[in-house]
C-alpha cells in the first residue's frame, strides 16, 4: 500500500467515511500456570512514600479460600499527612485460582471529607457486571450495570492474578480487565531484571509496567511492580509516577502465618 493511499483511507475515517473500524478485540483472560504457589497466607506490609517524606503505610493481605484466593488490601496515612488529608481506604477482591476470574471487588474510601463505598460483582452466566456505589457522606446510592466477557479481572486483583503467569523480559502479559464500567485491556510488560533493596531485604527481581489505553491504568500515569525473579512473584516494589509527584511502595516486611 503506498503512503498516498494511506493518508486517503486516514483521511476517510477521520471524515467518518469508507468502513467501519474494527471492533476492539479484548484478549482472553488465560488461567494461572498449573501448579503456581499461591500462598495459603501471606502478608505484605509496605511502607509508602512521597518525595522525601512517609506518607503512609499499605497492608496486603492473602489468603486461600478453597479455589479461591481472597485479598484485602488498606492503605492508611501516616505522620503530617494525616493532619493535612487522612486517608483510611479498604479494598477487597477475589479470583479463582484454577481460571484467574475475578470473584468481585469492593472498596470503603475516606479520603479528607469524601467517604464512598462500593461493590462491583460478576455474573458470569448472563455477561454482566453491577456495581453499587454509595455516597456515605450525603447519603446517596448509584446502581450500574455493564456486559463483561467471560472471564475478567480487577484492579486489585490482578496484581496476584499476573504473578501467576510466565514472565521473561521483553514479553507482555495481556488480559480484560474490569474498570469503571468498562473491560480494558490491560499489558503488563516486562522490562528488565533489577536488584531492589527494600527494608524487607534484597530482591532479584522483574521490573514490569502495566498499560492500558483507557481507564485506570492509563489515567494514573506510568505504573511498575518489581516482582521477585523467582517462582513466587512476589511483588516487593511498586511505583506510581503521577502528575503531582511519584509514590513508592517499599516491601517492610512479610508473613506467611
Amino acid at each position: 500500500m503506498s503512503c498516498s493511499i494511506g493518508s486517503l483511507t486516514a483521511s476517510a475515517q477521520l471524515l467518518g467515511l469508507g468502513a467501519k473500524p474494527a471492533p476492539v478485540v479484548i484478549p482472553t483472560l488465560q488461567p494461572p500456570q498449573p501448579g503456581f504457589p499461591f500462598p495459603e497466607k501471606q502478608t505484605l506490609t509496605f511502607t509508602v512514600d512521597w518525595r522525601v517524606f512517609t506518607a503512609g503505610t499499605a497492608v496486603f493481605q492473602l489468603e486461600q479460600q478453597g479455589t479461591v484466593q481472597k485479598i484485602t488490601a488498606t492503605a492508611d496515612s501516616t505522620g503530617a499527612v494525616t493532619m493535612l488529608f487522612p486517608v483510611v481506604d479498604k479494598f477487597q477482591a477475589g479470583f479463582d485460582t484454577k481460571t484467574g476470574c475475578s470473584t468481585g471487588f469492593s472498596k470503603q474510601l475516606q479520603e479528607g471529607r469524601r467517604k464512598v463505598s462500593s461493590e462491583l460483582s460478576f455474573d458470569y452466566s448472563q455477561g454482566k457486571q453491577k456495581q453499587i456505589e454509595k455516597n456515605l457522606v450525603k447519603g446517596t446510592s448509584k446502581e450500574q450495570v455493564a456486559s463483561i466477557p467471560a472471564c475478567v479481572t480487577d484492579s486489585l486483583s490482578a496484581i496476584f492474578y499476573a504473578a501467576s503467569q510466565p514472565m521473561a523480559v521483553g514479553q507482555s502479559i495481556r488480559f480484560p480487565l474490569a474498570d469503571s464500567m468498562r473491560t480494558v485491556t490491560v499489558a503488563m510488560k516486562v522490562e528488565s531484571k533489577e536488584e531492589i533493596k527494600t527494608p524487607a531485604g534484597t530482591f532479584q527481581t522483574l521490573k514490569v509496567e502495566p498499560t492500558a489505553d483507557e481507564g485506570i491504568v492509563k489515567n494514573r500515569g506510568h505504573i511498575w511492580v518489581w516482582y521477585t525473579d523467582d517462582a513466587r512473584h512476589m511483588p516487593v516494589q511498586i511505583q506510581a509516577r503521577l502528575f503531582w509527584g511519584t509514590i513508592t511502595f517499599h516491601l517492610q516486611s512479610y508473613d506467611t502465618k
